[in-house]
């Protein structure tokens, strides 16, 4: 009952401007608007001089010269549970969560942050190429996982870990890819931190901004019409948002009525760009409802908050096959990537009072605190347990051999053309013939 009331309160505002749907239309496209033609573009009624049956509906004339304004009056609000000390506000609807699934959200939130930690003092010591953080973003990944079906296929960008890590991707499997080595399930095709698990419904990571966002489309249309019960889900920051894939996409998700749940990090900044230098609209959560695409603004340093959003985002999704965007407010604590100083184009006291005042982990943790689910000894006994195993996994991965040579040409062609097999064979006799400056644990 909690649930559905949440659901309902959370998203009033947009489903007041749904367009009513006409029952009599086919199974094909079982969710049309209801006028998709004009019927009679001269009816002898004298209404027409008022309104126009123009395709989506009825359009009303008027008789003064009037502009939109380029900017709403007041800004859209953002949807919150929990203020920074961890207290519920009062009188917000969200999901109640199980004290087992809040202490995992918890525990994965922990981890998250931890790794993030680990691997990126690993990359400063020259033991991995690269790595980007989800600093300031933990509770977009988990708790928004945590909402999900695991049938729910994921698209991510590349600051989206926490989703393969709640779906049960290993501490050790993190590290075979970042270190590249036999057991890595890309074969060390991949830069570090371009995860991707068929096992775990996590497409493949890709450093190209947006590409994700119509495959996502594209892969929501095809459950549709499979008639699954799950949902894509596609995630993007800000920047991603000024892609034309994102707007292809959401356009294509509006007009074929997919089933996919966009979700954009707005964390103020892609890369060095600030959202002023990108955009003058209120941010990405107008830009849905300019599509016809149902939208919120949520906390993104809110766990719950996230966790309800998701959920009924979902549920909305897949029962009415939709597509839902959910935009959440966030700050990037971290650097872009390890490629990045960010204290170049923004202060660091602002980062580090994002740091200190807003974390959504320690928010999260407060709460749980509350509820009586936590206490300092779980918690120091976690982090420890935790950065134990971190070092172990960095050990194990960073000793194993690294992929056969010939998986650099496998995969791609049936039968590998001749100028393949001859650049395989010259690759395999440069490294024997060379291996003093090569790594010894290369497997020719």
């Amino acid at each position: 009952m909690m649930i559905k009331r949440s659901i309902n309160t959370i998203f009033t505002y947009f489903k007041s401007s749904t367009p009513h749907r006409n029952p009599n239309l086919t199974n094909l496209h079982p969710r049309r608007f209801n006028s998709t033609t004009a019927h009679n573009p001269f009816p002898s009624n004298p209404i027409h001089d008022q309104v126009i049956d123009f395709p989506g509906g009825n359009v009303k004339f008027i008789h003064e010269m009037r502009f939109i304004s380029e900017s709403l009056q007041h800004r859209i609000p953002c949807y919150r549970v929990l203020d920074e000390n961890g207290e519920p506000i009062l009188g917000t609807n969200f999901v109640q969560v199980s004290e087992d699934v809040a202490v995992k959200m918890y525990n994965d939130m922990v981890a998250l942050q931890t790794m993030d930690t680990i691997f990126y003092e690993a990359q400063r010591q020259g033991r991995i190429s690269f790595y980007v953080t989800t600093n300031g973003e933990e509770a977009i990944n988990i708790a928004s996982a945590a909402a999900l079906s695991m049938d729910d296929v994921i698209f991510p960008q590349y600051r989206e870990q926490g989703v393969l890590l709640w779906r049960g991707f290993t501490l050790q499997e993190f590290a075979n890819q970042c270190f590249s080595n036999k057991f890595d399930n890309g074969k060390g095709r991949q830069m570090p931190a371009h995860y991707g698990s068929n096992k775990h419904n996590y497409m493949n990571v890709a450093s190209t901004v947006a590409t994700q966002i119509p495959h996502a489309v594209g892969a929501a249309y095809s459950l549709k019409m499979d008639k699954k019960d799950a949902c894509a889900v596609t995630y993007f920051g800000d920047g991603g948002s000024s892609e034309g894939d994102f707007h292809a996409g959401l356009n294509f998700a509006a007009v074929m009525e997919a089933p996919v749940i966009f979700i954009c990090r707005n964390n103020g900044w892609a890369i060095s760009t600030p959202t002023s230098d990108q955009f003058r609209s209120d941010g990405i959560v107008v830009k849905g409802q300019a599509y016809g695409v149902r939208s919120i603004r949520v906390d993104g340093n809110d766990a719950l908050a996230i966790y309800s959003a998701v959920q009924a985002a979902r549920q909305m999704a897949v029962s009415e096959e939709r597509p839902i965007l959910i935009e959440a407010l966030t700050y990037r604590v971290g650097h872009h990537s390890t490629s990045d100083d960010s204290t170049k184009y923004r202060p660091a006291n602002e980062i580090e009072w994002w740091r200190l005042s807003r974390d959504p982990v320690a928010r999260f943790r407060k709460w749980i605190e509350r509820n009586g689910w936590w206490n300092d000894i779980a918690e120091s006994e976690l982090r420890n347990s935790l950065r134990q195993q971190l070092l172990q996994t960095i050990q194990v991965a960073e000793s194993v051999e690294k992929p056969p040579l010939a998986d650099m040409f496998s995969d791609v062609y049936d039968v590998p053309p001749s100028n393949l097999r001859e650049q395989e064979k010259w690759l395999k006799e440069t490294v024997k013939n060379h291996q003093h400056v090569y790594p010894t644990n290369i497997s020719i």
